[in-house]
C-alpha cells in the first residue's frame, strides 16, 4: 500500500519503523514545524522528521491542515491509507475522506477510555491495572472513531508513565502492523465505542506535582509513576523542591502522614498509615540520584515532617 505516515514524537517512531520496514510504500511523512529545545533555545526537529530523513522520506511540516495545502499536496500522493500516530493536529474531513482505506489512529489506551492527550499518564494516575493499544478508523471528533483492533498490556507495579510509553510505543508498532493487512483484504472490522464507557485523558499540568501526605501511599505512588519523567511530582525540602521519579510501597513500615520513618532509606509515612519509599529523586539544581543516597547527603533527622 502508498502510506502517508503522520506523527512526531519518539511514541511514534517504531510505527514509523515497522512501515519502512515492510513490504509497504511510505511516500511522505507529516509532522509537527520545528521547535527551540534546550537551554539554549536550539531548533530542533521531531523524532519521526528525524528517522524520515534518515531513509529520505519526504517530510511537510505545515502548521495547520485546514488552509488546503496539505489536502492538495495528499491528492496528489493519491495514498492508499493515511496513518497517524500522536501527531498533535486534528485532520479535517476533507483529508479523513481523502484515501482509500481512510485515515487510521494508533492509540495509547484501551477505547473508549482515555480519549484525549494523555492516556498513557492517565492510566497510571487513576491506578489502572491494564491498558493497551488501539487502532481505529479517524473520524472528526477526539479519538471517537470506530474501533478496528485492540491489544492489552498489564501496567506493572512500580512502572512509570515513560516506562510504560516505551513498552506501549512498540506494541503499537506491532498493532499496526497487524492492521494494514485486514484493511487490504476487506476484513477490518469497524466496532462502534461505547460512549457510556467514555472518559478522558486531558494534558498534563505542572500544578498536579505537589504532594499531599494526607492521601493513600498507593494514591501518592500512582501520582509519581504517573507524573514521570514529566511534570514530576515533588516535595519541599528545606526550601528547596526535591522532584521524585521513582518509588514504591512498603508495607512493612508504618507511619504520620509526612513523617521521614527510616534513617538509612527516604521513606514516608501517607493518609492512610502506610508507607512509601522515594527510590529516585532529584533536589533542585542536582541530577538526580537514589533516594537513600540523597538522604545520606541531606543528614535529615528521623521524624523529619515533609510536606
Amino acid at each position: 500500500m502508498k502510506i502517508v505516515f503522520m506523527g512526531t514524537p519518539e511514541f511514534a517512531v517504531p510505527a514509523l519503523e515497522a512501515l519502512i520496514q515492510s513490504h509497504h510504500e511510505v511516500c511522505a511523512v507529516f509532522t509537527q514545524p520545528d521547535k527551540p529545545k534546550g537551554r539554549g533555545y536550539q531548533l530542533t526537529s521531531p523524532p519521526v522528521k528525524e528517522l524520515a530523513c534518515k531513509h529520505n522520506i519526504q517530510v511537510y511540516q505545515p502548521e495547520t491542515l485546514k488552509d488546503g495545502t496539505a489536502y492538495r499536496i495528499l491528492q496528489e500522493i493519491k495514498p492508499d491509507v493515511v496513518i497517524v500516530v500522536a501527531y498533535g493536529k486534528f485532520l479535517p474531513l476533507d483529508i479523513l475522506n481523502l484515501p482509500k482505506y481512510g485515515c487510521i489512529n494508533v492509540h495509547a489506551s484501551l477505547l473508549p477510555k482515555y480519549r484525549g492527550a494523555g492516556p498513557i499518564q492517565w492510566a497510571i494516575l487513576n491506578g489502572e491495572k491494564e491498558t493497551g493499544v488501539t487502532t481505529m478508523y479517524m473520524a472528526e471528533g477526539m479519538d471517537t472513531g470506530d474501533i478496528i483492533l485492540k491489544k492489552e498490556l498489564d501496567i506493572l507495579p512500580d512502572e512509570t508513565a515513560g516506562e510504560l510509553h516505551d513498552r506501549l510505543s512498540v506494541l503499537g508498532a506491532d498493532v499496526l502492523m497487524e492492521t494494514l493487512p485486514l484493511l487490504e483484504n476487506g476484513s477490518a472490522r469497524r466496532q462502534k465505542q461505547e460512549e457510556a464507557e467514555v472518559c478522558y485523558a486531558p494534558q498534563l499540568t505542572k500544578e498536579m506535582s505537589p504532594i499531599d501526605f494526607s492521601k493513600t501511599a498507593q494514591q501518592i505512588h500512582n501520582q509519581i509513576r504517573g507524573l514521570s519523567p514529566w511534570p514530576a511530582a515533588f516535595v519541599m525540602i528545606q526550601g528547596k523542591r526535591l522532584k521524585i521519579y521513582h518509588s514504591r510501597l512498603v508495607p512493612e513500615i508504618k507511619g504520620k502522614a509526612g513523617q521521614l520513618l527510616h534513617e538509612q532509606r527516604f521513606i514516608v509515612g501517607c493518609g492512610d498509615g502506610a508507607a512509601i519509599e522515594f527510590t529516585q529523586v532529584q533536589y533542585e539544581g542536582s541530577k538526580r540520584m537514589d533516594g537513600a543516597a540523597f538522604l545520606r547527603g541531606r543528614k535529615l533527622p528521623l521524624d523529619t515532617k515533609l510536606t
